[in-house]
Order: structure tokens, then C-alpha cells, then sequence
């Protein structure tokens, strides 16, 4: 996923994307020795300080931003002049560059480095920072200036990026409440107060979950583990105060090999308790009456609007526009993937069976038993896949590829050249591999600790823009890979692997930007994971498999058979995994399409399980006492969909490369696939921009044949 931090979606023209040029505050106004405001100096163009960064210099950062982005704002609704893309818009894209910047420090002690004390400040300026949205939204001057450009444009049209943007502003500010009333207003604005605290305390509940249920091993509990899992499991627990002990962390990438390959089918229950029950103990960091207060202030807020529920006003400007469009793709998937379901499961009820393990398979025994459903299938061992996914060498595949598509070099940056805020992180230079243009930098957040937020995404702590001068990006990955033993290489599953390119795919999407304005970096939600679904399919190429997966300890490239083994089960447990997805992406569709007046969120998501048919055997990919995407903030909410949205196009996209001279390396679909989908950005709608790539719309029977699900007859 793509992960902003607070940055507020909202308003991306004010300050979700920084220009960094030099500020428009005056020096006397900004006369600071609070690091967090001052402007980035050093080499490629300036770069965050985070070495410097201290959390109890965040509140004054905070505070003193939005102060002085609240004065840019005000003096642009106040000019006197007759408004003007130029002193309305362009000045409002030129705006909050020193808010901007105490954001991207801001985010990383949010996502990267939490602490408690933290954590505290966030909740006191989460509702002080739903106030200063709401005093840009329901600036009325403000509004009626964006609006007579809007009117004029209307008459006649800017040239296109400006068009674009002054629509995008415009619509924005018109979905946020911008022609209510004043007494609507107030309501408006007390609500995303409200929300702000509430998306805040879910997501530190599920923080502190994810770092408290941690499960502890003795040496004669370790059967079926790898050695290099258990060594990095050794480790976390002697970091845990828990030497001779090993440490079943409460995250995904340590929660998802030990139900695969662990023996012992209670502790594997018990681990899949702990994943599935983030934020759902009963205890003061339960979410569920969280996420029903949630659910009603977004009901009522858009309902001041005019609209029915929140999904409703939500897709309006999305690929799918509407819920039932979204509703129409997911149902149409559901059937054939829990169809899948109930033959996968049959095959590990045959395989438990003939094992004499007297068991029926429950949610803890799927990954386990799958595997061994995998080995006797395809006679494919994930663990033996393994030790061909080194994780540096896959860095270097992802190098590879950017090279071949987009002819971006990737170079690391000598230590302490430029500052991380955690040890480590590593840096590259991204330049054009042609001409020699920098293009920007690239941080990597490899692994899982204390006080960083589970899964993986990639942010930007600068985009590109030219309207006052090209700026160069500042990108990064994040992931929570388990750090491994000193001197031990980092191992990781096929899944693993595809995520690694899918994030990186974001990054790529990042440097290949040639928007104008800040606004056009922002994103169609259900079009922005479809740059990274696509990059997830170089990883499968021969290219990548014959020169960058060889085994880390004799160095012998992946044998022939083996990949072929991996070629074949390529539609392996796809029932799980789409079913999985899926359950989640309806439930989230579902909960803000319900009447939320009574609403008991566990006998919600129960009762609608049940409805849907959904298997017994596996749980949904995010439960809904700790479904982040959707009830951390709004980035996600009835959006979740948008990932299958964007598999679509992906599936569809594959098959064009397929079917290209040279495959997946082809020079000609390359170029059209930077020029049309990774630089516009949103400096384009979306569905035209794949038809100018592609010559027709997406069609879904690509999706099902990718899947090995029966494709629908027209």
C-alpha cells in the first residue's frame, strides 16, 4: 500500500505533497532552533534531518506549521485582485512547504520509530489538526475564489495540467463541505475532529497489540522451523530481555512462516489467535466500539452532504464511481475463488488424513497443510524456493528492472552521507542511466522492530514538480522483514518476494513523475495500486530468475526445474489468497453501506461472513478490529476493493507485455508504459490513460485466466 502518514488526503493542495522551493514565510517568522521547521540543506537538493529529529520538538513543529500555513492561506482568500489561476491556485500549490516538512519527520515517528510518548503527542494534535483542515475547507473566501476559476476555466479551459488541477481543487473542496451552510459546517468540522481522535486511537491499539502478544519458544517447540527462522527468532527474544528463548513476533512476516512450517498445532493456533485478534481483546485497546463510533460520524458527515452513506460519496471520483460498480467486479470473483476454497481444502483434509493426524482443518492448519498440499502437487517446497531469495539480491533484480523499463541507475550512497533516522536504513541515488539526471533518492526500511507499524509501503518525503523549478524525489520502502542473525542473509518466501517488487513499484511510480503541480502526485485510489501490481510480474521473468536468484550458500543459479516447478503451481492456493482479500474488501464495502445506528461490529462481521459463504477454514486478510486501511483514516475506506480494481488492469497489462515482440522487456510497450501510466501521475483520468497504453478499456477475463478460475462466457 501506499502509506502517507498524516499527510492529510484531503488536501493534497495545501499540504500533502511539498514543492521545496524556499519558503514563503519570511526568515524573522521562522527564526527556530526546533529542527523538525527548518529547510532541508545538504547534498541532492536537501534531505530530511532526520538524525536530528526529537519528538519533543513535534508539537511546536506541528503547531507552528499549520500557523504559518493558515497565514498563506488567509492572505490568498483575502488578495484583493480578481482571482486568477495563478494567485488562487498555483499560490495554494505553492503553499505549506514548512508544514510539509515537519510532516515527513512526523510520519517516520508515526510509522517507522513510535514510541509512547510519541503516541501521546499524536493524540493531542490529531484533533488540533482536523481544526486547521477544516479552517482551509470552510474558508468561504478561499472557496469563492476557487470557484470563479473554477467557473471560468469552464468557459475556457487552461492548458490541460492546469485544467486538471483547478477540477481536482475544486471537487475537493466541493465533496468536503465547501457549499454547506454555516451550521452544516460547524457539524462538519466537529466531526472530523472527532473521526481524527478516533483514527488515532485504533491505530495505537493495534500498534500496542502488535507489540505486546509476542510468543515465546523453548528449544523443544522449534520443530519444523528453518534455521534461519529460528536464529532470527533467537535473536528477538534475547533483545527481548529473553536470552535462550525464541520470539514468535506479533506480525506477519514472523506470524505467517511459523503456521507454515511449525509442527506443533497448538502454538500454531495460538499465534493465529494473537494475528487474527489485534484490537479485538476485550481489554482498553479494543476497537470495535471505535470502529462503530467511526462508522456513524462518517454516515452522518456525508449524509449533511446529501449522500445515502459514505460509499457512495466516497467512489464518486474514483475509477469505479459508484458501490454497486465495485460491488458488481467482487461478486463476480467470489464465487469462483470460494468454489477454489473447497477443493484446496479437500486436498490438505487428504493429505491430514493420510498422515494420521485426526484432525479437520481450521484456520492455523491452512498455511501448513497448503504447504504440504504444494509439495506432494508440485513437488515444491517453499523452504527449498527460499534459499534462492536472498533479499539483496532481489534489491538487485528491482535495479535490474528499472534499468531495462524506466533506464533509472541505481547507486548506493556512501554511510552518513545523508541522514536516516534509524541505523539500518540505506540510501541509493537514483539517476537516469542516459543523460546522468538525478533523479532523486531512495531510502530502505528493511526490517521489523519495536515501534514500527506492521506490513509494508512506500511514502515520499519529496515528489517531483517543475511550476517553480524541477524538484528532485526523496522515496522510500518499508518492510518488516524479521532481521536475521549477524552474518546471515536475508531469506524470504515467493510471497515476500512479490510484495518487495510490489512496493518498489511505487517507488518507480514516484520517480517517474512529470506532473507540474503537487496536486497531480495525488492519486485515484483504485488506479494507484495498479503501477505496483504490475511491477509485482518482472520478478517471474526469466531474465530476473536466471541471473538474480542463486542459492546463498554456493552461489548456484535456481535450477531450471525448480523454476519450472514454481511456473507451474503459479495458480497454487489462489482460492486462499483471493477469498482472503476479498472478505476483506466486502466487509469494508458492507460496513459503510449499513445503517450504523446499532451496529455491533463483531456480530456484523459475523452475520455477514455467514452470508457471504465464507469458508470456515480461513479468516479475512484483516479482521475488522485492526483493519488499518480503512478505520486508521480514509485513505482506504470502501476503497479496499481497489486492489482486485487495479488486478484488473494489471492482468489485462500482462497481457499486452505477453503478447509484445520482445515479452515483458519489450522496448516500444515499455516507453508507452512510462509515458501513459507510471509519469501522468493524475495529471490525466485514469480510464483514458490506459486506453491511450492498452487501445481498449480493461477486460476481467484477463484476471480470471491469471487466477486459474473459469472465465465467464459473454
Amino acid at each position: 500500500m501506499i502509506f502517507k502518514s498524516i499527510k492529510p488526503a484531503l488536501f493534497c493542495t495545501v499540504v500533502l505533497l511539498s514543492s521545496c522551493k524556499k519558503d514563503n514565510v519570511s526568515n524573522e517568522e521562522l527564526m527556530t532552533d526546533n529542527s523538525l521547521l527548518k529547510e532541508w540543506t545538504g547534498p541532492y537538493n536537501g534531505t530530511p534531518a532526520f538524525d536530528k529529529m526529537k519528538v519533543e520538538d513535534v508539537k511546536e513543529a506541528v503547531e507552528k506549521g499549520m500557523e504559518l500555513n493558515l497565514k498563506e492561506i488567509e492572505d490568498i482568500a483575502n488578495n484583493q485582485d480578481e482571482p486568477t489561476f495563478e494567485n488562487t491556485i498555483e499560490a495554494m500549490e505553492s503553499s505549506g512547504k514548512v508544514l510539509d516538512r515537519v510532516f515527513a519527520y512526523y510520519g517516520i515517528m508515526s510509522s517507522n520509530v513510535s514510541t509512547p510518548k510519541f503516541r501521546e503527542i499524536q493524540a493531542e494534535l490529531a484533533p488540533k489538526l482536523s481544526d486547521f483542515r477544516s479552517k482551509i475547507s470552510q474558508n468561504e473566501k478561499l472557496f469563492q475564489r476557487i470557484k470563479s476559476v473554477y467557473d471560468a476555466s469552464q468557459e475556457n479551459p487552461l492548458e490541460p495540467q492546469a485544467q486538471r488541477v483547478v477540477e481536482l481543487t475544486y471537487k475537493q473542496f466541493e465533496m468536503n463541505g465547501a457549499n454547506l451552510d454555516a451550521e452544516k459546517k460547524k457539524r462538519y468540522a466537529e466531526i472530523n475532529k472527532e473521526l481524527s481522535s478516533l483514527y488515532t486511537k485504533f491505530s495505537n491499539n493495534v500498534l500496542h497489540d502488535e507489540e505486546n502478544y509476542i510468543t515465546y519458544l523453548n528449544e523443544d517447540q522449534l520443530d519444523g522451523l528453518s534455521d534461519a527462522f529460528i536464529k532470527a527468532a533467537a535473536k528477538i527474544a534475547k533483545d527481548n530481555g529473553k536470552e535462550g528463548m525464541y520470539a514468535i513476533t506479533n506480525t506477519r512476516s514472523s506470524m505467517d512462516p511459523f503456521l507454515t512450517y511449525s509442527t506443533n498445532r497448538d502454538l500454531r493456533r495460538q499465534v493465529w489467535t494473537n494475528y487474527y485478534s489485534r484490537g479485538d481483546n476485550g481489554d482498553e485497546y479494543d476497537n470495535n466500539e471505535i470502529i462503530a463510533a467511526i462508522l456513524k460520524l462518517r454516515k452522518e458527515r456525508v449524509g449533511l452532504l446529501g449522500y445515502d452513506n459514505y460509499a457512495e460519496w466516497r467512489l464518486q471520483d474514483r475509477m469505479a464511481k459508484n458501490p454497486e460498480n465495485a460491488m458488481n467486479l467482487m461478486e463476480a470473483v467470489w464465487p469462483a475463488a470460494t468454489a477454489r476454497v473447497k477443493e484446496e481444502v479437500a486436498d490438505m483434509q487428504a493429505i491430514a488424513d493420510d498422515l494420521g493426524d485426526n484432525i479437520t482443518i481450521e484456520p492455523w492448519d491452512y498455511r501448513y497443510y497448503a504447504e504440504k498440499v504444494r509439495q506432494k502437487k508440485y513437488d515444491l517446497d517453499s523452504d527449498e524456493v527460499k534459499q534462492y531469495l536472498q533479499l539483496d539480491k532481489l534489491r538487485d533484480a528491482m535495479f535490474f528492472v528499472a534499468g531495462e523499463l524506466f533506464n533509472f541507475e541505481f547507486t548506493p550512497v556512501e554511510e552518513g552521507t545523508v541522514p536516516v533516522f534509524q541505523e539500518d536504513v540505506k540510501v541509493w541515488e537514483v539517476n537516469d542511466k542516459t543523460t546522468g539526471k538525478h533523479i532523486g533518492l531512495w531510502y530502505l526500511d528493511t526490517f521489523a522492530r519495536q515501534g514500527k507499524r506492521s506490513g509494508a509501503w512506500a511514502t515520499t518525503y519529496r515528489s517531483y514538480t517543475s511550476f517553480e523549478g524541477e524538484k528532485t524525489v526523496l522515496a522510500s520502502n518499508n518492510n518488516n522483514f524479521v532481521k536475521p542473525a549477524p552474518g546471515e542473509p536475508v531469506l524470504i518466501s515467493w510471497d515476500d518476494a512479490t510484495t518487495f517488487f510490489h512496493e518498489f513499484g511505487h517507488a518507480l511510480h514516484f520517480y517517474s513523475s512529470n506532473v507540474k503541480y503537487p496536486t497531480l502526485n495525488g492519486g485515484v485510489r483504485d488506479y494507484t495500486e495498479f503501477q505496483s501490481q504490475l511491477l509485482e510480474r518482472w520478478l517471474s521473468t526469466d531474465e530476473v530468475i536466471n541471473t538474480y536468484l542463486v542459492h546463498y550458500k554456493t552461489g548456484e543459479p535456481i535450477p531450471a526445474s525448480l523454476v519450472q516447478k514454481i511456473k507451474n503451481a503459479s495458480t497454487f492456493n489462489q482460492g486462499f489468497a483471493t477469498t482472503e482479500y476479498l472478505a476483506s474488501a466486502l466487509m469494508d464495502m458492507k460496513l459503510h453501506l449499513a445503517d450504523p445506528t446499532d451496529i455491533d461490529i463483531y456480530a456484523f462481521e459475523q452475520k455477514t461472513l455467514d452470508e457471504l459463504g465464507m469458508p470456515k477454514e480461513l479468516p479475512m486478510r484483516h479482521r475488522t478490529p485492526h483493519f488499518g486501511h480503512v478505520f486508521s483514516g480514509e485513505g482506504y475506506a470502501t476503497a479496499y476493493y481497489g486492489y482486485m480494481w487495479a488486478d484488473v488492469l494489471t492482468s489485462d497489462a500482462s497481457e499486452a507485455f505477453r503478447e509484445a515482440p520482445n515479452g515483458f522487456y519489450d522496448k516500444e510497450l515499455a516507453d508507452k508504459l512510462v509515458k501513459y501510466l507510471f509519469a501522468p501521475r493524475n495529471a490525466m483520468d485514469p480510464a483514458e490513460a490506459y486506453r491511450l497504453f492498452r487501445g481498449r478499456d480493461a477486460k476481467i477475463e484477463a484476471l480470471m485466466r491469471d487466477r486459474g478460475f473459469p472465465v465467464p462466457q459473454s
